[in-house]
């Protein structure tokens, strides 16, 4: 994925800019935690004239208030803010907003295929036999999981493929958008599961459980595993959803479909990785809304809870708020300290697979450090860097290049080859394999090239922030980023 370029930055807009501009259109609103709530433009009225939504319309267009970007819940129409003032204008000459546009190609096919796939699977509560079944429930941790649960939730199973499937559809209309297929494959002893989602990675949005809600609840789990989704609810009752990609990112895309909820509680897994995603991903939503369950023994993910017997519940009602007050005493922080005294390993960040050594010099990528590589030109710096960078993103850190030194494509190229470990121009046949496999990395390059301004990087590194949850970022190099004339000025 490529974000915009320095010649067409998104112009960024500030909400004190988003409220003067529908105040002096007329379009009422009201303050929502991560977006502004206004009567959508797209539901058409029946006059001829186009007048500004009433107030006593209802509210299903949010606008988010940090990049400006739309959607509307009820039409699915979505756009820059740019469209959103694009369409206002149209409004006032009388010409009714484009609706949400035809699905375009691609994703007309990915539906297809979803189509395909799901008829071909069979629900998990009518296999062949009760053996299999119980067999099929084994072998991805779910004997406790009760065939009410799995009904309500429409979960299926693919025999030709072993795998789990999990149903996208649209809040809207109930039709089928898409699928998570999850297999289990044994790496020695430990158990590992594999997902592949219809549409790819970048296009697959799904809340898994979203249509099951209703337009009353007001308290929210949110988990990072749709198996995580299924034991929480068969054991507390609760509204729970799961998260597209996990711990990995939050998409912005979703935040209007959580504004309904005053209370989100985040239970992502249980690990470390997911606490500082839970911290993360609470920011988005508006920290005074939000809870978060601290991973430690007591308290695994939900279907390990579920399945060790222990009280969901409870684990709940012991959830931490986000937000901590500008001043605290020890006692707020004594069970953060004892959590990073368990848990030694997973603080020092995580691990690089491909250099040992390198663990025993920096401890692993950790958020907020900053890490320099030096040395003379064409000594390797840019090859290692981007093995570096790529054995973090492959086990899901997500990664932002900034390459001033070398293009995009030529830097790709490096990547693709240290990801696949092998020379592709002698075995092209094999490009699509790893190239598919390759771009469901969470991995993006600015591009930029040579010397920039400054403040131009900062306000892409940001909005990449937002927009991808990126944990790591690389410079190559800052000398070319700088350029020349900036040597004179504190670096």
């Amino acid at each position: 994925d490529v974000l915009p370029s320095p010649e067409g930055p998104v112009p960024s807009v500030s909400i004190t800019e988003i409220r003067q501009y529908l105040r002096a259109q007329g379009i009422p609103f009201h303050d929502g935690y991560s977006c502004l709530h206004t009567p959508s433009l797209f539901i058409h009225s029946q006059e001829d004239e186009l007048p500004p939504p009433a107030a006593s319309a209802p509210y299903t267009l949010f606008i988010d208030k940090t990049t400006g970007s739309f959607l509307c819940t009820t039409t699915l129409a979505e756009g820059t803010w740019q469209d959103f003032q694009a369409n206002v204008e149209l409004r006032h000459h009388g010409v009714p907003p484009a609706s949400s546009e035809e699905p375009e190609e691609d994703m007309r096919r990915a539906r297809e295929d979803a189509r395909c796939i799901w008829d071909r699977a069979l629900p998990l509560w009518e296999l062949l036999d009760e053996d299999e079944t119980n067999k099929t429930k084994a072998m991805f941790g779910i004997s406790l999981v009760t065939d009410a649960t799995l009904k309500r939730f429409g979960v299926r199973y693919l025999r030709t493929a072993k795998s789990l499937v999990f149903p996208w559809f649209s809040p809207r209309d109930a039709a089928l958008k898409g699928l998570k297929l999850v297999r289990v494959e044994k790496k020695g002893d430990a158990i590992a599961y594999m997902e592949e989602t219809i549409p790819r990675f970048d296009s697959y949005h799904n809340l898994f459980g979203l249509p099951l809600l209703g337009r009353r609840d007001t308290e929210l789990v949110l988990t990072g595993w749709e198996l995580d989704a299924l034991a929480l609810h068969q054991a507390t009752g609760v509204a729970s959803l799961a998260l597209p990609r996990g711990a990995t990112c939050l998409p912005p895309a979703l935040l209007p479909y959580l504004e309904q909820f005053k209370r989100i509680t985040l239970w992502l897994g249980e690990d470390l990785r997911s606490w500082e995603a839970a911290k993360l991903f609470a920011r988005k939503l508006s920290l005074k809304r939000c809870s978060l369950v601290r991973p430690g023994d007591l308290q695994p993910r939900p279907l390990e809870a579920l399945n060790q017997g222990l009280n969901l519940t409870k684990i709940l009602r012991a959830a931490l708020p986000a937000s901590h007050k500008s001043i605290v005493s020890f006692r707020q922080l004594r069970e953060e300290v004892f959590g990073e005294l368990v848990n030694t390993e997973q603080v020092a960040g995580v691990k690089w697979s491909r250099f040992p050594e390198l663990n025993k010099l920096l401890k692993g990528h950790r958020r907020g450090e900053l890490t320099i590589f030096t040395g003379p030109t064409g000594s390797g710096k840019t090859t290692f860097i981007s093995e570096y960078a790529l054995d973090l993103c492959m086990q899901g850190v997500c990664t932002l290049w900034g390459s001033f030194e070398i293009n995009n494509i030529r830097l790709a190229k490096i990547m693709l080859t240290q990801f696949a470990g092998q020379r592709l121009e002698d075995q092209l046949e094999l490009y699509d394999e790893w190239a598919d496999r390759f771009e469901d990395l969470p991995l993006y390059f600015m591009t930029f090239h040579g010397q920039q301004n400054i403040k131009t990087v900062i306000d892409t590194m940001r909005h990449a922030v937002y927009m991808y949850d990126i944990t790591h970022v690389v410079i190559d190099n800052l000398q070319f980023m700088m350029g020349h004339e900036h040597l004179s000025v504190d670096r």
